[in-house]
């Protein structure tokens, strides 16, 4: 996390010099001095503030995650809180929202992805990010399933949502959110009994 008295413009700054030489050279080649110069800062400051690029990397994972949350919500906003599989696939397109498709977002979560395995404080972000989108889901699936299937059904579209994504990131056209939401409703329309899908 960023130290107490961090200048709020140079955060959101660093934050996309991040995302852009992450995008351009990979994490492994983003050094604190590359993302420096996207920046137009002293390398000194990343190191103060963020005690160098995984601090960094940390900072710029919960901007994208508090991204990932207000487009989620925001879409459960405008969805009838009686309609269960409208407010399902208001998670799932929260999850495709073009915000998280932007190339250098995509290659961010990547880096992510590959680091959480070795970072405990990245790793825990992941977790919370993984809690939080099955929660989500098993919330919803409990009002017209019973909890083991609930459960179950959460799972399998979480699993969607992350095989989906990753397929399509290593793919040169990238990732196809309106396909992907159309997978998933699919899936969803064969978990859920004919008469709980009548009712929508």
């Amino acid at each position: 996390m960023p130290k107490v008295g961090m200048p709020a413009i140079r955060k959101p700054q660093l934050i996309n010099a991040t995302m852009e030489a992450i995008n351009s050279a990979g994490l492994q080649k983003a050094s604190v001095a590359m993302i420096s110069g996207y920046a137009g800062v002293s390398p000194a400051i990343i190191n103060h503030y963020f005690g160098g690029k995984n601090g960094l990397l940390e900072a710029t994972m919960r901007f994208v995650l508090r991204q990932l949350a207000d487009g989620v919500q925001s879409r459960l906003q405008e969805t009838d809180k009686n309609d269960v599989v409208g407010r399902i696939k208001a998670i799932v397109g929260g999850n495709f929202d073009p915000r998280q498709l932007d190339s250098k977002v995509v290659k961010t979560w990547l880096a992510f992805w590959s680091q959480a395995m070795h970072d405990e404080q990245l790793y825990r972000l992941q977790r919370a990010n993984e809690k939080r989108l099955l929660s989500h889901l098993v919330y919803e699936l409990k009002r017209v399933l019973p909890r083991e299937q609930a459960i179950f059904v959460a799972q399998g579209i979480a699993a969607l949502i992350d095989g989906i994504w990753l397929r399509g990131a290593l793919t040169p056209t990238g990732i196809n959110s309106d396909l992907a939401q159309k997978l998933i409703g699919d899936y969803l329309r064969l978990q859920l009994p004919e008469e709980i899908l009548s009712r929508y």
